[in-house]
């Protein structure tokens, strides 16, 4: 059975496209292919490491990728989850479906550091319930 190749795009693929990465290789990696990239590439976000860490799921090993234009041509869904990537996207044709997904960037957060796990943890969590709701449709 081929596995559907899905695209989590955001500006830095630092934070929600990876995570987003993570819960489709860890929730339905038999069925689907996890790829993120971004417009461009910041690294990876140590806090995203961490709190994925808590939730039993490993990033670490992933790559901050900028996109590949000929990546979009073999994948079958794009998901953007930031707006900003959502509006800048390249202009290229894409064989599949392509989707909207926001959530908030947890690292522009502002307060202490318990404040600022606790939105990535949150940011986490609304990732997490939405890949549910996408593994669960198909």
């Amino acid at each position: 059975m081929t596995k559907t190749r899905v695209l989590f795009l955001c500006t830095g693929n630092s934070c929600r496209s990876q995570m987003a990465e993570g819960w489709l290789r860890q929730l339905a990696g038999d069925r689907f292919e996890a790829l993120s990239a971004g417009i461009e590439a910041h690294g990876k976000n140590p806090r995203a490491i961490a709190i994925m860490r808590e939730a039993g799921v490993d990033i670490s090993g992933q790559e901050s990728e900028i996109i590949d234009p000929e990546l979009l041509k073999t994948i079958d869904l794009l998901v953007t989850v930031c707006s900003h990537a959502d509006a800048h996207c390249p202009a290229v044709y894409i064989p599949g479906k392509r989707e909207h997904w926001p959530f908030n960037d947890p690292a522009r957060t502002i307060g202490s550091e318990e404040e600022v796990m606790n939105e990535f943890r949150r940011v986490r969590d609304q990732i997490k319930a939405r890949i549910e709701v996408f593994t669960n449709e198909g």
